[in-house]
């Protein structure tokens, strides 16, 4: 059992080389994370290192602001799928959510999903930047979007994710979209308890170990899904040796 694949590795540094990219992806590779999160200048770079491996390729999008113009957004989110992304993480516009422009906000949403077709988008939402209202608001404006994942966090603002946000997004949302904590998830324990939580994802530019004791771990969501996975796995498995040859 692992941690592994809710894991997207980032590395958005503004000072980041060609260097540390090659070896985020080599440590992603390593590790078995389900994706490395890079600025868009690197997608071509990330997809190159991680061609024939597992790992995915995720790019921001508007970030870390997101008060781009929406074309701008449309543009660098095409971009980054030439060059190789499977995923988008796009920033949303806060400017237009704090003016109460709900259609602006909903259209930068749906231009850039419409552009980037079936390909996954997580919509960042900057929790520390917003009220519980504005949390809930900005939730709901995502599921009329139709976003794939709603994010909490660029990392590049007062805090990142909390536990108290990822409950709201998740009461809110329910089960008609999924959720990536980011910003402030620096080890295997905390990970557990944003998981716990509602967490599908967790975006985290450190290297998760597992540190929490076997007895612990069997209370956790990340437990009950390994173990949901196994039984699906053995009644598969019955089911081909009964099939007659």
């Amino acid at each position: 059992m692992t941690i592994s694949n809710y894991i997207d590795y980032t590395l958005l540094n503004p000072t980041a080389t060609s260097r540390d990219i090659i070896q985020l992806c080599e440590t992603a590779k390593e590790l078995g994370y389900y994706s490395v999160c890079v600025s868009s200048c690197y997608i071509a770079l990330a997809s190159q290192m991680l061609e024939n491996s597992q790992v995915k390729v995720c790019s921001t999008v508007g970030f870390p602001l997101g008060t781009m113009a929406t074309a701008s957004k449309v543009c660098e989110a095409e971009k980054a799928i030439e060059d190789g992304a499977d995923e988008i993480d796009m920033v949303i516009n806060i400017s237009f959510l704090k003016s109460q422009n709900y259609m602006a906000v909903l259209k930068d949403i749906t231009d850039v999903k419409l552009a980037i077709g079936n390909t996954p988008l997580k919509v960042i939402i900057e929790v520390s930047e917003l009220s519980k209202n504005e949390i809930i608001k900005a939730c709901e404006i995502c599921l009329d979007g139709k976003v794939d994942f709603i994010k909490t966090s660029t990392g590049f603002t007062k805090s990142g994710a909390t536990l108290t946000a990822v409950k709201i997004i998740k009461k809110t949302i329910k089960n008609r979209a999924k959720i990536k904590a980011s910003g402030g998830i620096r080890d295997f324990e905390t990970a557990l308890k944003y998981i716990d939580a509602g967490a599908d994802r967790i975006g985290t530019s450190s290297i998760i170990e597992a540190t929490i004791d076997s007895v612990s771990l069997r209370n956790t969501k990340i437990y009950k899904h390994y173990i949901e996975k196994a039984n699906e796995t053995k009644v598969s498995d019955k089911t081909t040796e009964s099939k007659p040859v």
